[in-house]
């Protein structure tokens, strides 16, 4: 009886000792794979924009290089690694960056403000394309403040409902000092603050327009240039 209980004991302990090195295992893989170097959709900057004119030249189209990683630049990358039979995923890793470009894939940030403003601008980006409704809150269709509201949730940031509000929220950044994941204001169809967008980079910001739904338009566009009102930092 004795024995059967000791072998009952060290059957235990090893499940103990099993169990703790394979958490342990999961544990480092989730952090290599968070701290891993790559892009992905809803990256922008110029590394993306290299990325794209690579991918243009060795025939897989993306369209215009803007430094703006969407749906048709993570289309190119998946073409680019089905060709070179790589894993396809559309991410692109150190191994498919340096395919593409010839050269080691750079340290990418991954500090607190860099991984807030991306889930932010990844999120903005998923929904290109969804209807304009207004007062909108949804996925199903968004009205500016709606839509702004309704991604930085997503990050842990409860933001008020209306754009005139949202713009006192945050503190103010000029113009010259915007970043990704910035908040961004124009006067549109009524006196003050009536619409408002995320800025992601490049000159460029995503909104809920009441054209075209969610989509992407640029700072310095005939029609947002001159209703520019201000921008302010959340994240």
């Amino acid at each position: 009886m004795a024995g059967k209980t000791r072998k009952f004991k060290q059957i235990i302990r090893l499940f103990l000792v099993l169990f703790v090195f394979i958490s342990c295992i999961g544990l480092t893989l989730g952090v290599n794979a968070e701290e891993g170097n790559y892009y992905q959709f809803g990256d922008i900057g110029s590394d993306v924009e290299d990325i794209q004119r690579n991918l243009n030249a060795l025939g897989c189209d993306v369209g215009a290089a803007d430094g703006v990683f969407g749906s048709k630049t993570k289309a190119g990358v998946e073409a680019f690694q089905s060709k070179n039979e790589l894993e396809v995923t559309g991410i692109v890793d150190a191994v498919t960056y340096k395919l593409i470009l010839k050269r080691d894939i750079p340290q990418v940030s991954r500090d607190s403000y860099q991984a807030r403003a991306r889930r932010v601008i990844q999120t903005s980006m998923n929904y290109i394309g969804v209807p304009y409704v207004f007062g909108g809150t949804s996925p199903s269709g968004f009205d500016c403040s709606g839509f702004t509201r309704f991604v930085f949730a997503r990050v842990g940031i409860d933001l008020p409902r209306m754009a005139d509000s949202q713009y006192e929220y945050g503190y103010k950044v000029p113009r010259d000092s915007l970043r990704p994941g910035d908040l961004v204001f124009f006067t549109t169809y009524t006196y003050g603050v009536s619409h408002s967008g995320i800025y992601i980079g490049e000159g460029r910001f995503i909104s809920a327009t009441s054209s075209r739904g969610i989509k992407i338009d640029s700072l310095s566009d005939g029609y947002w240039g001159p209703r520019y009102v201000g921008a302010c930092r959340v994240l």
